[in-house]
């Protein structure tokens, strides 16, 4: 999917623009039983319920692909025989209205989810008519697809500490009891995908909030295959590779280099408005490290690194590996961090045998919020007015001290 296609989804999630119904679902103790299982009619929602239902709902497909929306593939033979893609497609076809198959969903989300707390697991089902788009991208009103899809989300239930409110109606203080509150998924997933704009079924979409985890035992149990790594984890996975693989190359012009090329290369697809993500594989690392000055011997095992690190056709969101509006120094008792755009002003020198960072400071220097002098650096003039009786103004010039 796409970001324009994406977003196209998102729309959904507002009372006035859904069609979804209802909502199903179930509570999970921290046991891993299944309390209760709902049913909860959304048209006759308050409002405020109902807003608050869809942006919790939104969240699932709210964030960036690769990072922490993971783009499940599945294989022919999948889609054609495994019990997985069978259910996905059932429940989707049964509108929620089969009770025995979401409960076999749930029990799979019970058995794989790792986690200790009381939680939802919430299931809509949205029919789109999707509508034609003209040459110039506009709305025609005519639907040529329905587009069917399903979101599953996974909620923890918190429990609310008592406080003391204040009532409007009776203008007093009461106490507010301690109470179970729903908040944002911590996983989810949608099914099928929406790509060029029309129905994909050899796609899912699953979410994670937290971009440190990947939910292995959810996505093999739920889809039949394994998950993506992490984006934090690639991150260091990047990190390695390219300590391991330039041994001699990467000093600070090396890395400020590589760090560079890969934000211009990030700025440059933003650019140019491609509605595809962008993906850098093996031999576009490659290219980056050699163009920045990584010499030809040490890339001689670049490619067996780089599939031992990462897997043979793995394709990486620049955005995982480099921070494009951060650059960092750290040693074990500093960190500096630097605008990228003047990662130039920043140099590492040997001064009589001792590694020095240097940053060139042109401008105004503050510590702790107090504006300091250099040491043999000219004290700043201060210009002091004398009023005469005449009320003119004699001006002379000052050492203003520190």
């Amino acid at each position: 999917m796409t970001d324009k296609e994406f977003a196209e989804i998102k729309k959904r999630f507002k009372p006035e623009k859904s069609n979804i119904t209802k909502v199903r679902g179930c509570y999970v103790n921290t046991t891993k039983e299944i309390v209760s299982k709902f049913q909860i009619p959304v048209t006759v929602l308050p409002d405020e319920q109902k807003e608050w239902l869809f942006k919790i709902l939104k969240k699932t497909i709210t964030g960036s692909l690769g990072r922490n929306i993971m783009n499940i593939d599945f294989s022919v033979e999948q889609v054609e025989n495994s019990d997985e893609h069978k259910l996905l497609m059932a429940i989707r076809d049964s509108e929620l209205e089969n009770e025995e198959l979401l409960t076999f969903l749930y029990e799979k989300i019970v058995e794989s989810f790792p986690t200790d707390e009381n939680y939802l697991i919430l299931v809509a089902y949205d029919p789109y008519d999707v509508p034609s788009l003209s040459k110039n991208e506009e709305n025609i009103e005519d639907s040529t697809e329905v587009f069917r899809y399903f979101i599953c989300c996974v909620c923890p239930v918190k429990l609310t500490k008592s406080s003391l409110g204040f009532s409007t109606i009776d203008n007093s203080f009461k106490n507010i009891g301690a109470d179970q509150a729903i908040v944002p998924p911590e996983i989810g997933f949608m099914f099928p995908c929406f790509d060029n704009r029309s129905t994909n079924i050899y796609n899912a979409l699953f979410y994670t909030k937290s971009i440190k985890e990947s939910y292995p035992d959810v996505v093999n149990i739920l889809f039949g295959t394994s998950a993506q790594m992490p984006a934090e984890e690639q991150k260091e996975t990047f990190r390695n590779l390219v300590s391991d693989s330039t041994l001699e190359s990467r000093n600070l012009e090396f890395v400020q280099s590589v760090h560079g090329m890969i934000s211009n290369m990030i700025t440059e697809h933003k650019e140019s408005r491609d509605p595809e993500p962008l993906m850098l594989d093996k031999n576009d690392v490659k290219r980056v490290l050699t163009t920045c000055g990584a010499k030809e011997e040490e890339l001689e095992g670049f490619d067996e690194k780089f599939i031992s690190g990462f897997g043979e056709k793995t394709e990486i969101p620049p955005q995982n590996i480099i921070d494009p509006k951060q650059f960092e120094l750290k040693n074990s008792y500093m960190t500096v961090k630097v605008d990228p755009q003047y990662s130039f002003m920043v140099d590492a020198k040997v001064v009589d045998g001792v590694k020095y960072i240097m940053i060139r400071a042109d401008e105004g220097v503050e510590v702790n919020g107090i504006s300091i002098r250099f040491d043999g650096e000219a004290p700043p003039i201060r210009i002091q007015a004398q009023a005469t009786e005449t009320n003119d103004s004699n001006f002379h010039f000052e050492d203003a001290g520190v």
